[in-house]
This record gives structure tokens, C-alpha cells and sequence, in this order.
């Protein structure tokens, strides 16, 4: 996988002060380690994030409403603990891991490939010190020649969704995005829209909607975890 040098130097002077143990196993070394990192790409599922049901194929016959989704599996599995260290304990490292597992799930699309992280509340950003959706995108993103990073979807509003009901997150989300006017929709582009969690999918429908009626016609959803509570 090609990283920036720069990057890689310092995650390997970090490693050697206080090299990180696998979130997963404990094993020293890397924050997810080779066995854990592959038992997650072996044992992910494709779940309809909308009706929960197992499928064999990224497009739910039960949800056509959808596109087709790609999803790493439940949040209560091992993904959901490494999302949490990733945003919450500042864990950056894992972003390279999760990064190779989205690429594992994916196809290779035919034509130009656009990731268009939803936008990561400001406040947020701040706090952590980075944007990590698009940290993991450009990741993704980098070994492709054909493959970018686009910020196609602004915050309208900053409005914070954790602990709203499910009403009140579909409200907030149809105000919260809006298409980012120096950046033309390519009908011949595949946009895969990309986020962290899917609890309601009400982020996730608004930034479709808004894509859609701008001209997408290629659009998948990566999210890494389906949470089947509402909280």
C-alpha cells in the first residue's frame, strides 16, 4: 500500500517510542494486527442497513430504494471497537488498517471513482484533531489512479445527531448538507458516499437525495458499521 513518506516515518518513530498493540487481540506491534485485520475482512457481512437483513449481494431486494451498499458489518463486532478508539482515543493509526479493509470489500469500478466523505461536524474536527472519514477515504483512494477524494457535500448546519430520535435526525439531516458549488457533478462518475456509522441512514439518504438530483447517476454507500439500536 503507498504511504506518504512523511507519514510513515513518523508512525514508525512513534511505533518504536511506544509501539501500539492490536486493538482487537492485544498483540504488540500494530494497532489492528495481520490475523485480526484479515478475520475482519473474512467474517464481514453484507447487511441492508436499512431492513438489517443479511444479504448476498450489496443491493437489498427488500430496500430498491437504495444503491448498493458495502459495509464492513455490525457495529457490535469488533469494527465497532476500532471505530470508537479511531474517533474517541485518538488511535490514527488504525485509519491505514480500516482503510485496506474498505479497499478488500469494494470492486474495482470501471471509470473514474469520486469518494465523497460526509462532512464531519466542525466542532468535531477540532476536537480531534482531525477529519477522520477523509483521513480513511484518502487512504482508500490513493493507490488508484482513477480513484479521488472530493468534497462534494458542505454542512449547511452543525447540528449533532447523537442522542436525537430518530424524527429528529431525519429532520436535521435534510437541512444539514448541501452540494458544493466549485465542484461539477460527473454523470459518468461513480460517487461512493462514505461514513463511519448508519444508525437511522438518515445522513446517509439526505446526502443520496442531494447527490441524485444533482446529476449522480453512479452512487454506492461504504459505511464501516450498521448499528441496530437507535441511539
Amino acid at each position: 500500500m503507498g504511504l506518504n513518506v512523511k507519514n510513515t516515518t513518523l508512525i514508525g518513530i512513534s511505533d518504536l517510542i511506544a509501539p501500539h498493540s492490536c486493538k482487537s487481540c492485544g498483540t504488540v506491534g500494530k494497532a489492528l494486527c495481520d490475523n485480526c485485520k484479515n478475520y475482519i475482512m473474512i467474517n464481514h457481512q453484507n447487511i441492508c442497513p436499512n431492513c438489517k437483513a443479511i444479504k448476498t449481494t450489496p443491493i437489498c431486494p427488500k430496500c430498491p430504494s437504495l444503491p448498493p451498499c458495502f459495509i464492513i458489518n455490525d457495529r457490535s463486532t469488533i469494527i465497532g471497537n476500532l471505530i470508537h478508539d479511531y474517533k474517541y482515543n485518538s488511535i490514527r493509526a488504525l485509519s491505514y488498517p480500516i482503510a485496506e479493509i474498505c479497499r478488500d470489500i469494494l470492486p474495482i469500478f470501471v471509470g473514474n471513482v469520486s469518494i465523497v466523505p460526509l462532512p464531519t461536524i466542525s466542532r468535531h474536527i477540532r476536537e480531534r484533531g482531525f477529519d477522520h472519514i477523509t483521513k480513511i477515504a484518502r487512504i482508500i483512494a490513493h493507490p488508484y489512479q482513477n480513484w479521488k477524494v472530493e468534497p462534494l457535500l458542505i454542512r449547511a448546519r452543525q447540528t449533532v445527531q447523537v442522542g436525537a430520535s430518530e424524527s429528529e435526525r431525519l429532520s436535521q439531516a435534510k437541512k444539514a448538507y448541501q452540494l458544493n458549488s466549485k465542484i461539477t457533478i460527473n454523470p459518468d462518475t461513480t460517487y461512493i458516499l462514505f461514513d463511519d456509522v448508519w444508525t437511522t441512514g438518515a445522513s446517509m439518504k439526505a446526502a443520496h437525495k442531494i447527490l441524485s438530483n444533482a446529476g449522480a447517476t453512479k452512487i454506492v454507500f461504504l459505511i464501516l458499521a450498521v448499528s441496530r439500536t437507535k441511539n
